[in-house]
């Protein structure tokens, strides 16, 4: 088990027929109780790597947890935020013992909106942090109504409001927690970042350089460089704890980063496609719809 590949889960109706719950009442935001998860069996997978964003609240949680390559401490905090393709892993069948609530959102929920961006600048979402958040009963109850307004609102009937409504609950939610979280940095130590951060740190600054356009796109053995490790370990402490390659991780943070200029600038395609590093659209376009099952073009359209 130990050495068995992540299941990736891609959608929040996967999520949600995973682990034997209603389907979504929204297919790209979705609140859940823990009580009202089924038990884990021994042969299910325990490692799993979502492609949207989970935020736990939970009480009682005495199942062992890994994020990314080490453990996580869920012994004393109650909150833990995981990102679109990072991997985590249970040990341990004490679910139905869990308590709490869990807001997981699709990062389609997010573009043409501000918080696609700045979602990115909380640091308690990265491999870096490896202890759930402490919060006092008081904090605690303020994030559960929180996350009860965002449950209430999706089951409302949906307007052109919504969205929005929905959007400045989740930010109100992180800012709190990054208030939070600040104040527990202060007192407890953080350890050190792992490969995983750095790269995901690496790949973030390289897509944001103004050179990018000059240099092109990252290579495999450019990234492993600079993370001082070999192409072949790289990718070997890559397969093992994402299921994916190093490519992989290069083709989905350009993705991202065009998903972000598609839906927040007026840039042409061949604009885009030149800004992050291609001589030419074609190939831009063909990458995009391989990875997305739409092209470029349509997944602009569908925010007009």
């Amino acid at each position: 088990m130990a050495n068995q590949q992540p299941l990736r889960i891609k959608t929040i109706s996967e999520f949600h027929q995973f682990r034997d719950l209603p389907k979504p009442e929204h297919p790209l935001v979705s609140v859940y109780n823990f009580e009202d998860l089924k038990y884990l069996n021994e042969d299910e997978p325990k490692s799993l790597m979502l492609d949207f964003y989970s935020i736990a609240l939970k009480r009682n949680s005495n199942a062992k947890m890994k994020y990314g390559q080490q453990e996580y401490d869920f012994n004393e905090g109650v909150l833990m935020f995981i990102s679109p393709g990072q991997v985590f892993s249970i040990e341990g069948n004490a679910e139905l013992q869990h308590t709490g609530w869990s807001l997981l959102i699709h990062p389609d929920f997010l573009w043409n909106t501000p918080l696609a961006k700045k979602i990115k600048q909380y640091e308690y979402f990265g491999y870096a942090v490896h202890e759930a958040l402490h919060l006092s009963d008081k904090e605690e109850n303020m994030l559960i109504g929180i996350i009860k307004n965002i449950r209430q609102e999706y089951q409302s009937n949906i307007d052109k409001f919504s969205q929005d409504v929905i959007i400045a609950q989740i930010e109100l939610f992180l800012t709190y927690a990054e208030r939070f979280y600040n104040r527990q940095f202060i007192t407890r130590k953080i350890s050190n970042h792992q490969i995983l951060e750095r790269l995901e740190k690496l790949l973030e600054d390289y897509f944001t350089d103004a050179s990018l356009v000059k240099k092109g796109l990252p290579t495999v053995h450019y990234i492993a460089e600079n993370l001082n490790v070999s192409p072949n370990y790289l990718s070997g402490l890559l397969k093992l704890h994402t299921g994916q390659s190093t490519q992989q991780h290069i083709h989905n943070k350009l993705i991202e980063k065009a998903k972000e200029k598609l839906s927040t600038t007026d840039l042409s395609i061949s604009e885009i496609a030149f800004e992050l590093g291609f001589e030419h659209q074609q190939s831009f376009s063909k990458l995009f719809k391989t990875k997305t099952n739409i092209s470029p073009l349509e997944f602009r359209q569908s925010f007009n």
